[in-house]
């Protein structure tokens, strides 16, 4: 699959190269979780310049730094000594070559530096505040391992702590994106197969080459190729899951698969998971690792108690959801038995998923001040909490204007009465002084 977007941070790249080349050197840090396409950014970013490229694999400092200085003469036709067995005069040396001459270095995979000698980061720190006003060197780190990568750039008490120049997060792929990698693939595409592609992927560039590279351009063969005996897809989140937390992770997988099978409020969760003390669990998931939210209706005060969480990922969501919950007929090789599940299962579900689409489609497309969801956990005098829902509210605080919208897959369900019952509900305790603007959101809109 060719390249896809990422302009703005390839400009922003450029620009810290040519100050890294003409000036001083510059330190960049590119953090997203695995498969978001780092590599591929990095080295997009230093076509047609010198350019060293280091990934950091699990071995030992000295076999790592036989393979670096192999690699540097390669790439920059520099003389390397032989016998530097450990990376803090392996990068000494580096910085001196960048002296000479300007150059990209790309550390990827950074955080394992963490297993191979855990005094490398402080090395790296004194060697770079003391050379690189003098080198010409576009220094670029990447790591794939969140709470590893956040702690070791954005934690004071650390080394590298304020040495990055800029620290660029790299996110999914937007949803105007993911319809032009469809179209570009299969132009007769339709709205059910760029929600498949959303809801399987969440705009992960890996995930979304994979698929398209497999021919899978439908909704019906997106899902096929992800449940299939040896995909990728099987295994993909415990290698993610288990990078982050380590031989410790029982308890967030459980909490994990809780919330994606629907409990996503504190009390539900810890009685799906027995687990009665969870607010430092779900604390680490949020903060540390990433990998959830925690959702208040909107305009809500900071401290009500009317919140739910959600996996931020949706191929995480998707991969809980399905794959481990169902991992008996993993086990045993019953494909089909599971796709027949999940495509059994799919309108219910992908109807969930339409909302966080369009969600995100809103964003994208306008300069709202605060998008979200509104609810009430309270009942209506008929017994029916819907009254208190409406899925998307999108706010323009400086035009005094509000957008409420309703979604569903299809438009036959919706039932206006009922939406204009909510939105004057909601606009009587929240909106009374804004313009209201309502709409039905459906697949034909997508």
């Amino acid at each position: 699959m060719k390249f896809y977007d990422r302009e703005r941070e390839l400009a922003t790249m450029e620009e810290t190269r040519k100050v890294a080349f003409n000036k001083v050197s510059q330190m960049t840090v590119l953090t997203g979780r695995r498969r978001i396409g780092k590599t591929k950014l990095m080295l997009k970013s230093c076509e047609n310049t010198p350019t060293v490229y280091l990934f950091v694999s699990r071995s030992n400092e000295n076999v790592l730094c036989r393979q670096f200085t192999q690699i540097v003469r390669d790439s920059l036709g520099v003389f390397v000594p032989n016998g530097m067995d450990n990376i803090r005069d392996l990068f000494r040396y580096m910085m001196e070559i960048g002296k000479q001459q300007a150059y990209n270095l790309i550390i990827d995979e950074f955080q394992e530096f963490e297993g191979v000698n855990n005094t490398i980061f402080g090395d790296i720190q004194n060697i770079w505040d003391a050379t690189k006003d003098d080198a010409r060197v576009n220094l670029i780190i990447s790591g794939s391992v969140y709470s590893l990568m956040h702690h070791i750039f954005m934690d004071y008490k650390e080394p590298l702590y304020g040495r990055a120049t800029s620290i660029i997060r790299i996110k999914p792929f937007a949803v105007s994106v993911l319809k032009q990698i469809l179209r570009d693939h299969s132009p007769q595409y339709n709205n059910d197969d760029l929600l498949a592609l959303y809801m399987l992927t969440g705009g992960v560039p890996k995930y979304v080459e994979l698929l398209m590279d497999g021919g899978a351009f439908t909704a019906q063969t997106m899902i096929k190729h992800v449940l299939t005996e040896n995909s990728v897809f099987i295994e993909e989140g415990n290698v993610m899951l288990i990078q982050e937390f380590g031989k410790k992770y029982g308890n967030y997988y459980a909490i994990l698969s809780a919330i994606a099978s629907g409990a996503n409020e504190a009390s539900r969760i810890s009685d799906v998971t027995g687990l009665k003390s969870l607010g430092g669990s779900m604390q680490r998931l949020e903060d540390d690792y990433d990998l959830i939210s925690k959702l208040r209706p909107i305009k809500a005060k900071e401290g009500t108690q009317t919140v739910k969480y959600e996996i931020r990922d949706h191929f995480l969501r998707f991969w809980f959801r399905y794959i481990v919950k169902y991992q008996n007929l993993v086990q045993s090789g019953k494909y089909e038995d599971l796709y027949s599940l999940v495509m059994h299962d799919y309108t219910e579900y992908s109807g969930h998923v339409l909302e966080a689409y369009f969600r995100d489609k809103i964003a994208e497309e306008n300069t709202m001040e605060q998008i979200g969801s509104w609810w009430e956990n309270k009942r209506g005098r008929d017994g029916d909490t819907d009254q208190h829902e409406i899925d998307i509210v999108a706010i323009f605080f400086k035009e005094k204007r509000v957008l409420l919208a309703e979604v569903k897959r299809q438009r036959k369900n919706f039932d206006a009465t009922k939406f204009e019952r909510k939105v004057q509900f909601i606009k009587s305790k929240l909106f009374s002084r804004y313009k209201i603007e309502t709409t039905c959101l459906t697949l034909e809109d997508m």
